[in-house]
């Protein structure tokens, strides 16, 4: 971070804003680093905001083990009408009791009036039905594969979408701030709603749109979210300084082209204001691989076995880095360890020397 000379290899946080794909964001370092070997860990839906890990190089096969930690974020949930995305960009519908996509079973047996909520009682509901490990189902518009194909393909396609749960872990789950409001539908009619903003840390696969979701069935109402931001993914957690100090912010802005049959597109992309300094970002794959698991030096000869694949007589009690420690003092990541047997572990993923 911050060195006079690029790494090769290494990650960046990136602030994603609203409005791109995650893979926007990757495009944009991809042209800014001029290098294709670029690619993220732990997708955002356009809508959200927040961190996003970008690796580069050979670090890339970090991503894997980065985007499986538990994740932190903020968000608003609305109360008092759902949508067919379980998000703001969804179109409203009505809740409906006999759905089976997954909603949760009603806490109580009449629906909920917007005057009967209090951030006491959410809470209690939160703490109650929402916190520690749970049986989630994904939203129908996830990118959950059914048969090799997206949901969120066979959902926009009209197809019926039929989600297994999942089990996940919420290790905290606090709503603050409840307030009324009133949304004007499409046909002229009145809603009242309420809006009550989470914090939520949670295992990786957890879906907050879910979350809003089950919320909102929960009470007879519907619900859904109106904003995302995610703050942390494992110890990259925006509320550590050097973190939040090295985080990439870039911008929503347009591209426009003509597309094979001739007909000129508009869409969004991820912009950075400016490059000059989009270096002093970035985390070599040695810091990097410090901030995703636990490390452990090797010697010379323990990291070339690794580079052949040989197992090494180094114990490890979990997914762990190698890291060798040259001549000149500097460092460089050798492979990812498993444990293979009391006092010996093996090489699951190597790391080449750059050239």
């Amino acid at each position: 971070m911050g060195n006079s000379a690029a790494p090769k290899s290494g990650v960046f946080i990136a602030d994603k804003p609203q409005g791109v794909t995650s893979h926007d964001v990757v495009a944009a370092f991809r042209a800014a680093l001029h290098m294709k070997r670029v690619g993220h860990a732990g997708t955002l839906d356009p809508m959200a905001t927040g961190v996003l890990i970008v690796g580069f190089g050979h670090a890339t096969r970090l991503l894997n083990y980065i985007s499986g930690h538990d994740k932190s974020y903020r968000a608003t949930i609305r109360l008092g009408i759902a949508t067919t995305t379980d998000d703001a960009e969804g179109e409203y519908r009505e809740y409906d009791d006999a759905r089976t996509d997954g909603e949760a079973a009603r806490e109580t047996s009449s629906p909920l009036t917007v005057s009967d909520l209090t951030l006491t009682r959410l809470n209690d509901l939160v703490q109650r039905h929402f916190t520690g490990e749970i049986e989630q189902v994904p939203s129908s518009y996830s990118a959950v594969k059914v048969h090799g194909v997206k949901a969120y393909d066979l959902a926009r396609a009209g197809q019926p979408v039929e989600l297994k749960a999942r089990t996940v872990v919420i290790s905290s789950f606090v709503l603050s701030n409840l307030r009324s409001s009133q949304l004007v539908l499409q046909d002229g009619s009145h809603r009242d709603v309420v809006d009550v903003d989470a914090e939520v840390s949670c295992s990786s696969g957890t879906y907050i749109r879910a979350l809003a979701r089950d919320l909102g069935a929960m009470l007879g109402a519907g619900g859904h979210l109106t904003s995302l931001r995610r703050t942390r993914i494992g110890a990259f957690d925006l509320a550590d300084s050097r973190i939040c100090q090295s985080a990439c912010s870039l911008t929503c802005g347009e591209k426009t082209f003509t597309n094979r049959q001739g007909e000129t597109v508009t869409k969004h992309r991820a912009m950075f204001p400016s490059t000059e300094n989009l270096w002093d970002g970035a985390f070599d794959e040695v810091e990097a691989a410090r901030l995703s698991m636990p490390c452990v030096e090797i010697s010379e000869e323990q990291a070339q076995d690794c580079r052949y694949g040989r197992s090494i007589a180094v114990g490890v009690e979990s997914t762990t880095a190698a890291i060798e420690t040259l001549d000149d003092g500097s460092q460089r990541l050798c492979a990812i360890l498993e444990s293979e047997k009391t006092g010996q572990s093996h090489p699951v993923t190597v790391f080449p020397l750059e050239d």
